[in-house]
């Protein structure tokens, strides 16, 4: 566990920071308003949810967590072996988010048998003290198509037809999604909190819920009968939910709210990031993306980033977790930054990984983005599930 004993580990970010060929950085800890109370969507959520969006919201003073999508169940070279990370493997420390998938334990994948592993590592996740988020990658309800089959313009409609084939059939993949978070468990007997974040990307048009197949009108209606449906009708209390444009470009405050569904149904301001190797590009959008947080008093993240490979014209990037995560995220005011999936694939024929595996010429810049005093990794995590000090959540 890391250990901020003295004013050297202060000194070496700033050290650090001279360094870099990132300008204007901003102040390792920039002022902010004073917030004493936070406000969630589910006022009824369980003591360790509300716990959770404390500490969501009190981390970012103090730096980001760093996170991994399935970094618990799978690896570049492993499969489901037990305790195993990619992330540990290198830094000898699991990562403080660990991001997975819901949508084939919600649509007509829901029986795969993957679903098992996806249970048992997300209760191991939050037994070490960890943090979980949750996407949804569903296949299309009205075509049968995956998720990315932006075919029809009509799916959204039709969800939001009560009665109809395709709501029918929508409700019933919500209902599995309730029926898994209510029985998500941790061994303390308590629901497992999970930051969710429905509908990721919806800035994009690749998606079936996504801009080229829905309204601003319809986007909103879809988003907030999910809430409603899950929250009022199936009684899931453990949710915290985060909304996710996909931005990768410097863009203002207009484009992080696209389609916002408004404050009483959204909990957290997420980012999907895939900007490049441009880290002025990431700089340029957390600040924007701290200063939102701080208006809306909502926590933020970015809750998706990375490069596919790690590299640049075929050229491992060695530097990259330093340039690239560590430096631009310095001086901002977010919870998280969460690496996509390191696709198994023992014989590495591909290069679909976006996080530090053993061996892979990151991994000594990475060792560096873990030393520091500003990320922090499961062994640094406060009690997540015990509310902050000096705050409280209504």
């Amino acid at each position: 566990m890391k250990q901020i004993t003295n004013i050297l580990s202060i000194l070496s970010v700033f050290i650090f920071i001279s360094c870099t060929d990132v300008e204007d950085v901003p102040a390792l800890y920039p002022e902010y308003e004073k917030v004493t109370s936070l406000s969630i969507v589910d006022k009824n959520a369980t003591d360790e949810t509300k716990a959770l969006y404390s500490n969501l919201w009190a981390i970012q003073s103090k730096g980001f967590m760093f996170g991994h999508h399935d970094d618990l169940w799978y690896g570049r070279k492993w499969y489901n072996e037990s305790e195993r990370s990619d992330t540990k493997d290198v830094c000898g420390d699991y990562p403080a988010v660990f991001s997975f998938d819901v949508a084939e334990i919600m649509d007509n994948r829901y029986q795969n048998e993957a679903n098992a592993i996806r249970k048992r590592v997300a209760v191991e996740a939050y037994n070490r003290g960890e943090v979980l988020t949750a996407c949804a990658h569903l296949n299309n309800p009205l075509t049968g198509g995956d998720s990315w089959d932006n075919s029809s313009k009509d799916v959204v409609k039709e969800i939001l037809k009560d009665g109809s084939e395709t709501n029918i059939k929508f409700k019933l993949w919500l209902d599995r999604l309730a029926d898994f978070a209510l029985n998500l468990k941790g061994q303390d007997g308590k629901l497992i909190p999970i930051l969710f974040r429905p509908f990721h990307e919806h800035t994009q048009s690749w998606s079936w819920w996504g801009s080229s197949c829905t309204t601003q009108d319809e986007f909103i209606a879809l988003w907030k009968f999910t809430v409603n449906y899950l929250r009022d009708t199936k009684g899931v209390h453990n949710f915290i939910y985060a909304i996710s444009p996909q931005i990768d470009s410097v863009q203002g405050e207009d484009n992080f709210l696209f389609r916002w569904p408004g404050n009483d149904y959204v909990d957290f301001l997420g980012m999907d990031a895939y900007h490049g190797l441009n880290p002025t590009t990431l700089t340029a959008n957390l600040n924007t993306l701290s200063r939102l947080s701080k208006e809306l008093k909502k926590p933020c993240g970015v809750t998706e980033t990375g490069v596919e490979g790690i590299q640049r014209d075929g050229v491992p990037e060695k530097n990259y977790w330093t340039q690239q995560i560590l430096t631009p995220a310095t001086g901002q005011f977010i919870s998280l930054i969460v690496m996509w999936r390191n696709a198994y694939d023992p014989s590495e024929a591909g290069k679909h990984f976006y996080s530090v595996y053993k061996g892979h010429a990151s991994e000594k810049n990475f060792v560096k983005m873990y030393e520091s005093p500003i990320s922090f990794f499961s062994n640094d995590l406060p009690d997540m599930y015990k509310m902050a000090e000096g705050l409280t959540v209504n």
